[in-house]
């Protein structure tokens, strides 16, 4: 076991998933990884292996059928794969904020209906907030949903569905002005719709159309899309928790878990580059010797272990936070914002220390050099996370009087 990121006050049964995780990390998904990304491959093998192991179910209630495990034990599962490869991790994020949503908010039908179906992965989910013109503004949505008969008619388009191809379950969030009076504030008139609809892209049930996979940069494999409802009849059983108005909030409750979320995955990644770096520069000679008895890469060497180690406790601090039912939007802000740039930073550094061979596609830092800059910007970019963080600070330190 490497002697980076350890997590203290495991208990047996963590320390045995966690061991279980990072085997099929090292065993089914390193050794294919590249090959997948490089074809922008869905990676089903790997999906299906995940299945296997209940991974669809971590979080999810026993009474659902799922393993009831914390956000704790998640976010480490979720480095370990990331560490792998981040696309995997993104496949189950998403999938686990919408169960996480239903099991907070969901009626009681609506998780007796779902739950046990995600547990087994039957059922895959996939959340949908931004669309095409309003970046971080969520108050600004323009996606709507009118009220007709015993059904809500949804009219809009959305923009960067991770798994909104694969997925079977998507929450949406529209704004619903339905005893909801002219005035009252954007966030208080949203509602977050559960729409069911066939896996693949085209129309896929009546009024909704998922047009194809949006070409990216990296995070490849993983399929992103757009959404697009033109008169998409949702039955009124299908607003989350059963009451509308309430949308905003049950998201914001999903993207704090998705944060803590993120910033696993940046440690994954890091971790993952740190190996890389530290490696190559002991095989790596220039002028007789190894590169890593240079001292201008033993300090590179210390400065990405020390953001790797940092990185890990602060998103251990945030899951721990939220676990123990306090309010963590802080520490998952400050946990996300930091393990995003210094995954960025960690990965820039294996890079140079690669050299020439760090530009080559044969070499896996190609591909978390690509992979990186999605977590700068996925589940709010890093001013968005600075701003929660500030106006926190404030709300903690207001002067008295």
């Amino acid at each position: 076991m490497a002697r980076l990121a350890q997590t203290a006050g495991l208990t047996d049964i963590q320390q045995e998933i966690l061991s279980t995780v990072r085997g099929f990390v090292d065993k089914e998904i390193i050794p294919v990884a590249t090959e997948l990304e490089h074809r922008d491959e869905y990676p089903q093998q790997i999906v299906d292996g995940l299945k296997e192991l209940g991974l669809f179910g971590l979080m999810i209630p026993e009474e659902y059928g799922g393993l009831g495990e914390s956000l704790l034990t998640y976010a480490l599962c979720v480095e370990e794969i990331a560490r792998g490869w981040m696309s995997v991790s993104g496949i189950i994020n998403t999938h686990f904020i919408v169960a996480y949503m239903l099991k907070q908010h969901g009626t009681q039908e609506q998780k007796d209906y779902f739950l046990p179906k995600m547990a087994l992965g039957e059922i895959r989910g996939a959340f949908s907030m931004s669309e095409p013109g309003l970046g971080s503004d969520v108050s600004a949505i323009t996606s709507k949903a009118v009220k007709d008969g015993d059904e809500y008619v949804l009219t809009g388009q959305k923009m960067w569905l991770t798994n909104g191809g694969t997925s079977s379950l998507v929450a949406v969030l529209v704004r619903s002005d339905e005893g909801h009076p002219e005035g009252t504030a954007p966030h208080k008139s949203m509602t977050t719709f559960l729409v069911e609809k066939e896996p693949g892209f085209g129309e896929v049930r009546p009024g909704l159309t998922i047009p194809g996979k949006i070409d990216k940069m990296g995070y490849k494999g993983v399929d992103t899309t757009e959404l697009i409802m033109d008169g998409l009849r949702i039955p009124a059983n299908r607003v989350l928790g059963g009451v509308t108005g309430r949308g905003f909030y049950q998201m914001m409750d999903g993207v704090e878990v998705g944060r803590v979320n993120v910033a696993a995955r940046g440690c994954g990644v890091a971790q993952r580059a740190f190996e890389l770096g530290v490696s190559y520069a002991q095989q790596r000679h220039t002028f007789g010797r190894p590169i890593a008895q240079h001292q201008a890469i033993q300090f590179k060497l210390a400065e990405m272990a020390t953001k790797v180690e940092a990185a890990h406790a602060m998103m251990v601090n945030a899951a721990r936070k939220k676990d123990s039912g306090e309010r963590n939007d802080l520490e998952a802000g400050m946990a996300k914002y930091l393990a995003s740039e210094y995954c960025k930073e960690v990965v820039e550094d294996a890079f140079r220390i690669h050299g020439g061979y760090g530009f080559s596609k044969e070499y896996e830092i190609e591909r978390l050099y690509r992979e990186a800059p999605m977590l700068l910007i996925g589940e709010g970019t890093a001013e968005i996370q600075k701003m929660i963080i500030g106006r926190r600070l404030l709300e903690e330190y207001r002067l008295q009087g």
